[in-house]
């Protein structure tokens, strides 16, 4: 029988709508910052929803010329960076490993939306003419951060891109951890990115009813498990981690963040865009998560909901933290950093792993911001960390993605004990 490795954290970087670096997006989910504000990247004025939470101050020439910047959709543009953090933060840049032992395995849900949005555009404005940017194609697909990412730094092992709509990132991290805990792999780059901050993106969630509306107070509009909520607000950028085989980190001398304890996944099998009603996938991923890692529910300390602020999502996803931990529920503190980052879609699953990697790191529960009335319909017993972060031992987190079509997916980390 197989031996199965253990997979350590040992690189994390980030492009967030409340920071570009991951000390500057760490600090803002500790203080409660709000990401969302006025849409500037393009005229919203004729739109139901006006405001999104947008990566601010981003510089791509810190991180590539400008030739290259133009070969590049944004949302790569933002996997390319965080990952370069990642890289970096993990002290590979000047450490020889072996590239055909290192994989690349990204999530993004959309991919490159802008650049098909640009060019369509272009060409319904012109008199009828073929005239496509040769990049088109290899800046839309959705797999090509992963390539760029490989190409970046030497890394020959497994590359792809898996797409599970919000859940991508989340998939992409449970790949990764799969691969090298069955030997196949000793460092993967993996995470997810995602830029829908645009007409298409904002128009066809709008068509959905599925953002929020409350254009008087972007900043208050994200807010999971109030009664008030009225949809989710629209995120973009990106998140990246180094995860290691653990004999691999510690003959360098890698700097530990985290272990990656196990991952679950389901499916609803319900509906393309509701949740079920009593959260059975939800259930059933968590179940499977906590069986992967062979931990009790109590062994939990911390979960970073899938928590978008929708009326359906939150309902059905609090039915199915109570089914999974039972009394112990009442024990956890759960939490939504999308009441501060906005959903970015198919990065939302690594922005979060991300948050919950340095909760167990540094003991320190973000809250869920944006609560003003409960909501009859949840059991408000539980400890939502509402307005304002806790501090407390957390020795394990589990982060939840769902994603349309039903796609569900779960990590758990845990704290690195040698």
């Amino acid at each position: 029988m197989r031996q199965l490795k253990r997979v350590v954290v040992t690189g994390l970087g980030a492009i967030t709508p409340i920071g570009n670096t991951t000390e500057e997006y760490w600090k803002n989910l500790v203080a409660g910052l709000s990401g969302a504000a006025p849409i500037t990247r393009f005229d919203a004025s004729k739109f139901k929803t006006k405001f999104a939470c947008e990566v601010k101050g981003f510089k791509p020439e810190d991180y590539f010329d400008r030739k290259e910047a133009r070969k590049l959709d944004l949302f790569s543009q933002y996997g390319i960076a965080s990952s370069v953090q990642a890289f970096e933060n993990a002290g590979l840049k000047n450490f020889s490993f072996n590239p055909d032992r290192s994989g690349v395995i990204w999530g993004s849900g959309i991919g490159g939306i802008d650049t098909f949005l640009e060019e369509c555009t272009n060409f319904v404005k012109g008199d009828g003419t073929p005239r496509f940017n040769p990049f088109f194609i290899p800046k839309m697909i959705s797999d090509i951060c992963s390539g760029h990412i490989s190409i970046r730094f030497g890394f020959r092992g497994p590359n792809f891109t898996t797409c599970s709509a919000c859940a991508s990132s989340t998939n992409a991290l449970i790949d990764s951890f799969n691969y090298i805990r069955l030997g196949m792999a000793d460092i993967f780059i993996t995470g997810g990115s995602e830029a829908a901050s645009n007409p298409a993106g904002a128009g066809g969630f709008n068509a959905m009813h599925a953002l929020s509306v409350r254009n008087d107070s972007p900043q208050t509009a994200s807010r999971p498990f109030d009664k008030d909520r009225d949809g989710f607000v629209l995120g973009e950028g990106s998140a990246a981690l180094v995860l290691e085989e653990y004999e691999h980190a510690i003959k360098r001398g890698a700097k530990i963040y985290a272990e990656v304890a196990g991952g679950g996944m389901s499916a609803d099998a319900h509906h393309i865009t509701a949740p079920h009603p009593e959260g059975l996938g939800a259930l059933n991923v968590m179940r499977a998560a906590l069986a992967d890692a062979n931990m009790q529910p109590t062994a939990i300390d911390y979960v970073n909901v899938h928590g978008t602020s929708t009326p359906l999502g939150d309902v059905a996803e609090t039915k199915a933290i109570l089914s999974v931990f039972g009394d112990h529920a009442y024990k956890l503190n759960i939490g939504s950093t999308k009441s501060m980052t906005g959903h970015l879609l198919g990065a939302a699953g690594a922005i979060e792993a991300l948050a919950c990697i340095l909760s167990v790191k540094h003991d320190i529960v973000p809250p869920t911001i944006n609560h003003f009335t409960d909501d009859p319909e949840i059991d408000n017993k539980l400890n939502f960390t509402f307005n304002k972060a806790q501090q407390r031992t957390v020795n394990a987190a589990l982060s939840n993605t769902f994603g349309f079509g039903g796609h569900n997916a779960s990590v758990i980390v845990k704290k690195f004990i040698g």
